[in-house]
């Protein structure tokens, strides 16, 4: 991994940790940092990733219509 890509991932994690957290929070789970996420449910975290992914698939597509 050359020093662009290092900064590159260095920048996007925080985005990606707060849309995590906005995410949770819609869903309903409070402190979803906080979390002991062994404790939690399969389904519970699988929702929490399943939406962030729709998220940014909404987001990617609004990008490239132009939005």
């Amino acid at each position: 991994m050359n020093l662009q890509q290092k900064t590159n991932n260095a920048s996007v994690k925080p985005a990606l940790n707060n849309l995590k957290t906005e995410v949770a929070n819609e869903l309903g789970l409070s402190n979803y940092e906080q979390a002991d996420k062994g404790n939690m449910t399969a389904r519970q975290n699988g929702y929490v990733g399943g939406y962030m992914t729709k998220k940014l698939v909404e987001m990617a597509e609004q990008q490239l219509a132009g939005k």
